[in-house]
């Protein structure tokens, strides 16, 4: 009975949690760019703009190649 009620609970938080990109790394957020899905996508863009100027060149720099790439992701997205 213990166990049924603690997995209802899990998944049931689970299926209500959203994702905290705080906790994430600068890099892994720079690598999630483009894959966010559209419920979180608001809180994403506050992260990175918050990141932003903090970057490092290098991190920039990837930042910016990451988001010419969104273009074509998309496209072969469409065409699947």
């Amino acid at each position: 009975m213990g166990r049924g009620f603690l997995l209802f609970l899990l998944l049931f938080g689970f299926t209500f949690a959203k994702e905290n990109y705080s906790q994430m790394s600068t890099q892994e957020l720079i690598e999630i760019i483009g894959f966010v899905d559209e419920k979180d996508r608001v809180a994403f863009q506050k992260e990175l703009e918050f990141r932003l100027p903090k970057m490092s060149l290098n991190e920039k720099a990837q930042y910016e190649k990451r988001l010419q790439e969104i273009p074509e992701r998309k496209i072969i997205e469409d065409e699947e």
